[in-house]
């Protein structure tokens, strides 16, 4: 049939279209927030505890937590649910809540003017840059 409109089989039918894609919009999965209660910082690494969330239910959680078996990035997991990274820290902040996850903010830079300027660090990042050129 030309034209016809296909779903998706398998757990994801209900959530997701081929054509159209998700049929459930962003903020909708985060209840309409887009304020996390905690500060996750793209970067900020989570990790599954092994806890079950009584509170924290629905597909994108348990995706979430699929996901976080070992330390990933908050960016990680936004690009592999494909949600914008405002509401996945939403729901990577209710699983913080409820014991599902742990976060750990990544460690600053030193802010030292050596530090900045490490040649040796450049000139290294610049051969490997050109290596995949």
């Amino acid at each position: 049939m030309v034209g016809a409109r296909r779903r998706r089989q398998g757990r994801d039918a209900l959530w997701l279209d081929d054509e159209a894609g998700r049929l459930v919009r962003p903020y909708t999965v985060s209840n309409g927030r887009t304020r996390p209660t905690a500060h996750f910082d793209l970067l900020t690494m989570v990790m599954a505890t092994g806890k079950r969330p009584v509170t924290c239910q629905g597909p994108d959680y348990a995706k979430v937590l699929g996901l976080c078996g070992g330390p990933v990035s908050v960016a990680e997991i936004a690009a592999h649910i494909h949600l914008p990274a405002v509401i996945t820290k939403v729901l990577l902040a209710d699983l913080v809540e409820c014991g599902a996850l742990t976060a750990q903010a990544p460690v600053p830079a030193s802010t030292s003017p050596a530090a900045r300027t490490d040649r040796a660090l450049l000139e290294a990042v610049l051969d490997g840059l050109r290596k995949r050129l």
